[in-house]
């Protein structure tokens, strides 16, 4: 009889908690929960190939670069994680990828349990969806085409790892690097050749390229995206604005990432090989960079100047409402055009015969700005903690905000201090800074009275 009047009174409090915490706080809390499950899972003996228990700075890293889909690791996947380690990793990676609601919400819809307002509202601030209705009938639509996107993925890559590595094992990596590059988590297996070689052994195959390159574009447009295709099919005159630029600048950036990795490593990495491998080294390059992760190319090696085009590719990241992080290719839209709009002395900021409201522009800025100051002070902070290139450092961060994971090799080297700003950077990356910062706020107020207004100088 205690026993269970204890339960209800810890029911009572759980659910006290909900009601007041706001949909972000909500997601927040939730992503928390799954990292924090993920570490214990990972310290277990059994999730280590040695049978020893991963320390718990080690495994909450891992834990929070599967989850927030970042890749980047303190030890080498298939060398120190075994089969059980990995799948834990794998459904991490999912979970983080997807989002925890989206599969939460398609349970309770398998299970035919009702999807309340709240819970819809908070699946409409996880997708990044623009209007809450359709969010459930959207939600069925993310799970369908994760699974047909990542099977058909999987079914390709094992073309090529069955016969290499054996039925079991060559299905078994298919599907793990299908999941993977999908959900833009790029950890891979590739350590059972050589650790931390990623996909360079494949540098030049068409068919793991073209399948790895596919999943991340595909998974990095975003879930939104996704619907108005199926919707309109290649009509792009009912294209909705937000699919239209994602479609247009993901284009952009790939092709002109690609031509600039061509150009500054031409006499570099890419020195001794043919012409057609340097186009498939570059056109990889310009798009594991965006959040994706994987590598066909020593990226330690690169020039500083390649280092930098990364950097900045990593920072933009993927679309909203996707598998990627990054501050996202709509905010660098919005960003140039309303730079163009002022240069130019423009009444309006417009695309595509559409017009930009004040809060896309307002929301853009304080992205770009809150994941800049992030950036930068975690930069100095490890910058001060450990004896390394100012440029590597860099790199690393940049990659954990971007959720990118793409590495010169020094996170293995950092130390304890370091370690936790970039977990806490790849949490704010996958989550999303404004997100972050908005939990903190609570529920809106507004104030009766508005400040007097008075001008300043600017510039």
């Amino acid at each position: 009889m205690i026993k269970k009047l204890q339960g209800k009174k810890v029911a009572e409090e759980v659910g006290t908690l909900y009601k007041r915490l706001t949909q972000t706080q909500l997601i927040v809390v939730g992503y928390v929960l799954v990292i924090l499950i993920g570490t214990v899972l990972l310290m277990l003996p059994v999730s280590s190939r040695s049978g020893s228990v991963t320390s718990f700075l080690d495994a909450l890293f891992t834990a929070t670069s599967a989850t927030c889909v970042t890749g980047l690791i303190v030890a080498d996947t298939f060398q120190h994680w075994s089969t059980f380690g990995q799948s834990v990793v794998l459904l991490l990676i999912q979970v983080g990828g997807l989002g925890f609601m989206t599969i939460g919400v398609f349970f309770a819809i398998f299970l035919r349990r009702r999807i309340g307002l709240k819970i819809r509202g908070i699946l409409q601030e996880s997708v990044n969806s623009l209007q809450i209705g359709g969010i459930v009938r959207l939600t069925k639509k993310i799970i369908v085409g994760t699974l047909i996107f990542e099977g058909a993925g999987a079914a390709l890559l094992a073309i090529r790892f069955v016969p290499q590595f054996g039925l079991g094992t060559g299905l078994y990596y298919a599907v793990f690097h299908s999941v993977s590059a999908f959900c833009n988590g790029g950890f891979d297996l590739m350590g059972r050749k050589e650790a931390y070689s990623s996909l360079t052994a494949y540098y030049n195959d068409g068919l793991v390229n073209l399948t790895i390159m596919a999943l991340i574009i595909i998974g990095g447009i975003g879930f939104f995206v996704w619907n108005d295709l199926w919707e309109h099919k290649w009509h792009w005159k009912k294209y909705r604005l937000h699919t239209k630029i994602v479609l247009s600048s993901t284009g952009i950036l790939i092709v002109a990432g690609a031509v600039l990795f061509y150009i500054f490593e031409a006499g570099n990495v890419l020195k001794d090989m043919p012409v057609w491998d340097r186009i498939w080294c570059s056109l990889f390059n310009s798009v594991t960079a965006r959040t994706a992760g994987f590598n066909t190319t020593d990226t330690g090696a690169l020039r500083e100047s390649s280092q930098l085009l990364t950097i900045l590719l990593m920072l933009i990241g993927g679309s909203p409402g996707s598998t990627a992080g990054g501050m996202k290719t709509t905010t660098l839209v919005v960003l140039i055009l309303y730079v163009k709009m002022n240069l130019r002395q423009q009444a309006e900021c417009n695309i595509f015969g559409r017009r930009l409201g004040e809060d896309a522009i307002r929301k853009a800025s304080v992205v770009f700005c809150t994941n800049l100051f992030l950036v930068i002070a975690v930069t100095l902070a490890i910058a001060g903690l450990e004896n390394l290139p100012m440029m590597e450092i860099m790199f690393e961060v940049s990659s954990a905000m971007g959720t990118a994971g793409m590495s010169t090799g020094i996170t293995r080297e950092l130390g304890a201090i370091s370690r936790i700003l970039l977990i806490f950077l790849m949490y704010c990356g996958r989550i999303g800074s404004l997100t972050f910062a908005l939990s903190f706020r609570g529920h809106k107020y507004s104030p009766p009275v508005l400040s007097p207004t008075e001008q300043i100088i600017i510039g």
